[in-house]
């Protein structure tokens, strides 16, 4: 054996263009920590409320909600609640596509469906919360 039949060719790969600084990853990480920590307390809290406190879910009503949507801090509560849940689990779902989608077409259509039902989502569960009329003539 020569020492010519034991060398390596020199790798041919394309040169990939130098990386962009993005911190995007990095503030997605961190809004992941804290849109937890904050629906730690929304979610406890309005269990806390709707189930246990006085009569529990007996007193859940048409006249309940409207009654609790008349207050401009219950609206603020379930809509924080609305949205950072929503942008919490689309911001895991989008995790999991780029891990585990392995062509590049397949990646971007389902960040589509996923971008387009986040805002689909927050659109009808926003104009509900606002626009939501105690006084429906039945």
């Amino acid at each position: 054996m020569s020492a010519e039949s034991l060398t390596l060719d020199k790798p041919r790969s394309p040169r990939r263009p130098a990386a962009r600084r993005n911190n995007f990853e990095l503030y997605s990480w961190l809004f992941m920590r804290l849109s937890g920590l904050a629906l730690v307390v929304l979610v406890l809290g309005h269990l806390f409320i709707m189930n246990i406190l006085d009569d529990g879910v007996h007193r859940i009503n048409f006249a309940f909600v409207a009654g609790r949507w008349a207050s401009p801090f219950w609206q603020f509560w379930d809509l924080a609640m609305l949205w950072l849940a929503q942008l919490h689990g689309g911001n895991g779902m989008r995790t999991i596509i780029e891990d585990y989608a392995r062509k590049d077409t397949t990646r971007f259509w389902l960040k589509m469906l996923l971008y387009a039902s986040i805002a689909l989502i927050l659109a009808v569960g926003t104009l509900v919360i606002f626009t939501f009329d105690p006084n429906i003539a039945g």
